[in-house]
């Protein structure tokens, strides 16, 4: 009896820490991490501030959850596309084609947990998130060239150039305003030119990307 009571209430710490990180991921889709104040996010989600502080003390806490959040959800979306694929340089097509979507869909949110000036403790946090959707990307990297579709490199540092390429084209302080309707364009584009960097051959790179289907909730 005892461990089905210490049981339930694990479950009940778990589902009011994730309700705590889903109403402060609403908060960022709306105004950003800056809004994120333990006390007047609080108040705005209907949670006592003392039990956020108990789950997270500082903001730094709630902020880092966060972003932790968000950024594993991307990353198993980008690794489940990837592994559904039929091959090594489809499952990397798929999974440039997958992250790019995804953005694209929650910009606001994508560029709260990437790049939006807050504090510097942030930084370390999403510098952690950079290098888990480069690692991502240097798996499929290293699976295409193993199999002969692509040239030797170093995959290193080529997953590093086209996570920036990624960032920087979707929702950086350059990329251009998403227009209505063009989401799948824009993420053609960069998949497209992600390829063709990687060294794929003009005709078989847009196959890739015409053939490459994204899951409905990440299709614009």
């Amino acid at each position: 009896m005892a461990y089905r009571r210490t049981e339930r209430v694990l479950q009940r710490l778990a589902a009011r820490h994730e309700a705590i990180i889903a109403a402060a991921q609403a908060i960022a889709m709306e105004s950003g991490l800056g809004a994120v104040q333990i006390v007047p996010f609080a108040e705005r989600a209907g949670i006592a501030a003392g039990t956020v502080y108990r789950y997270f003390p500082a903001q730094t806490d709630l902020v880092g959850a966060l972003i932790r959040a968000v950024s594993e959800r991307d990353i198993a979306a980008v690794r489940r596309a990837a592994d559904a694929a039929p091959g090594p340089l489809s499952a990397l097509a798929a999974a440039l084609m997958t992250f790019a979507a995804r953005a694209l869909r929650h910009r606001r949110l994508a560029w709260a947990v990437i790049a939006e000036p807050v504090d510097a403790a942030v930084d370390a946090l999403r510098l952690a998130a950079r290098r888990g959707l480069a690692a991502e990307i240097e798996a499929r990297v290293r699976d295409a060239i193993a199999g002969g579709h692509l040239p030797e490199q170093d995959t290193g540092l080529a997953a590093a150039a086209l996570t920036g390429m990624l960032l920087e084209g979707l929702i950086g302080p350059l990329a251009p305003a998403s227009e209505a309707g063009k989401s799948r364009e824009a993420v053609q584009t960069l998949t497209l030119l992600a390829l063709r960097a990687l060294g794929v051959v003009d005709a078989r790179a847009r196959g890739l990307v015409v053939q490459t289907a994204l899951p409905a909730e990440d299709a614009a």
